[in-house]
């Protein structure tokens, strides 16, 4: 939780003088105002013993607000943040406000450097899917009183609100899924990263094979460690390596891209030799032949529930106490890719 703030209430009354002359000299203005140099003193004294900071969203009321949101997410370009962005650009204008739209490339020094330029040009508020080593960060938004929601991906440390998919139960069902046309060697083909969605997604992949008593199959491929070769190399070893597998889940849809280049490599036929499941439907999937089998997030119930909570964190000034904890279903799409013909 937010620690209680000092405002300029707190100052006056402590020092026993007027808000009025505390402004002024928050403000500079304390020797057009013909405060004495005491009197200055005595409060940049009290500031500095108490860590006195001013409220950034006072501020913005008295200066009128910016009306301008950060959308900071891992890589505008992806598919699922790209159209996220688009939709709640929308939305943001339908109620006056614009949107300010940066990548971090998971970069926590990036990330960081990026919140702190925003920080200092007035923008009301932040929509972020947060890197590793934030949590200091983000703590410090919400004790400078911002209007922080995080989305995609959240940090059970910090008490912030945010706005997510249902990672885990959505991966479990996936596998079901699979176990129900019959599979029996269920490969899981995986992101290598501490973001709590990939690990529920993991979670939920290790629920449903734990619950059939079929036999884990993990490929952990590094974040941003590989280029798309490496990756599709480390795939094809996979697969030859782990020859029983019949099905494969993929828990991202570019893992999914490189994976499918790496099934066609290798002449296995799809669904027949390999079943496929990705999380993260994309538009491409409908034009592989055969279809495949996506995990869908509501992309629009994102957007729309994203700018809902942004309106109503600004509308709290900032008081984290509205906090918003919305976790979203999934739908999954079967499709030719993992729908067999008979039981194995």
């Amino acid at each position: 939780m937010a620690k209680k703030k000092i405002s300029i209430k707190d100052i006056a009354k402590a020092l026993d003088i007027s808000i009025t002359t505390v402004s002024f000299i928050l403000n500079g203005k304390a020797k057009e105002k013909r405060i004495s140099s005491e009197l200055i003193a005595r409060v940049e004294s009290y500031i500095q013993e108490t860590g006195y900071r001013p409220s950034h969203l006072a501020q913005s009321l008295r200066l009128g607000k910016s009306k301008v949101i950060v959308f900071m997410v891992e890589d505008i370009s992806n598919h699922f943040f790209a159209s996220i962005a688009r939709l709640i650009e929308e939305k943001a204008f339908e109620n006056g406000y614009k949107i300010i739209y940066c990548s971090t490339e998971n970069d926590p020094k990036k990330a960081k450097e990026l919140i702190g330029t925003f920080k200092v040009r007035n923008v009301d508020g932040f929509v972020i899917t947060p890197t590793p080593d934030l949590e200091s960060t983000i703590s410090e938004l919400l004790e400078e009183d911002f209007a922080v929601l995080l989305f995609d991906r959240w940090m059970p440390e910090v008490d912030c609100s945010y706005v997510i998919v249902e990672n885990e139960q959505s991966a479990f069902e996936a596998t079901e899924h699979l176990v129900m046309q019959g599979c029996k060697h269920i490969g899981l083909i995986h992101v290598e990263s501490d973001q709590m969605q990939m690990k529920l997604r993991l979670a939920g992949y290790r629920r449903a094979v734990m619950k059939y008593g079929l036999a884990e199959h993990v490929l952990h491929v590094p974040f941003h460690n590989y280029s798309e070769n490496e990756e599709l190399e480390k795939i094809t070893g996979f697969l030859k390596t782990n020859p029983e597998l019949d099905a494969v889940f993929f828990s991202t849809n570019y893992l999914a891209f490189e994976g499918l280049r790496a099934i066609q490599q290798l002449g296995k036929r799809i669904p027949d030799d390999l079943a496929v499941v990705s999380f993260d439907d994309h538009y491409f999937f409908s034009l592989f032949q055969p279809n495949i089998t996506g995990i869908e997030q509501p992309l629009h119930q994102i957007a729309d529930r994203l700018m809902e909570g942004m309106l109503e964190l600004l509308k709290e000034n900032g008081n984290q106490k509205a906090v918003i904890r919305e976790v979203l279903p999934t739908v999954l799409h079967p499709r030719g890719s993992s729908v067999k013909k008979g039981d194995k």
